[in-house]
């Protein structure tokens, strides 16, 4: 399955892995947000948990289709993601409750944090207010 990405921490321009993972190898980039989810501080880097109510502010970021899948595989190493393992720190997911820049709805792949960090975050995790990771 062919999707965008919707990235709202380090990936996001400006922040440093943009320049290591997506620089030349995307097609199309715009400002969008997700719905359904509130952000969590880490170590370094953001996680998005699903929560009714919430929104997240990042970016739309669609590949070539001739770099879909290099691309793919390099987010899912850099994100530690592995479908199905219990170890995974975040979980690639196809959300249709992105938004574009137009307000439109798109469906993209998120990572979201995986259930295990979820639960920890939501009882001992520090909320970005607002949802937008530049801001914290």
């Amino acid at each position: 399955m062919t999707l965008p990405f919707f990235v709202y921490g380090t990936l996001r321009p400006g922040e440093p892995n943009h320049d290591l993972f997506l620089r030349g190898r995307t097609s199309f980039e715009e400002p969008a947000r997700l719905t359904g989810a509130v952000l969590y501080d880490g170590p370094g880097y953001p996680y998005a948990v699903e929560e009714p109510g919430g929104t997240v502010y990042g970016e739309l970021v669609t590949a070539p289709r001739e770099a879909y899948g290099d691309l793919l595989g390099a987010l899912d190493e850099l994100e530690e993601y592995a479908p199905g393992d219990p170890r995974n720190l975040y979980e690639r997911v196809a959300r249709e409750t992105v938004r574009d820049a137009d307000g439109t709805p798109v469906r993209a792949w998120v990572y979201v944090a995986a259930p295990a960090v979820a639960a920890r975050l939501r009882v001992s995790g520090k909320l970005i207010e607002g949802g937008d990771w530049r801001a914290r």
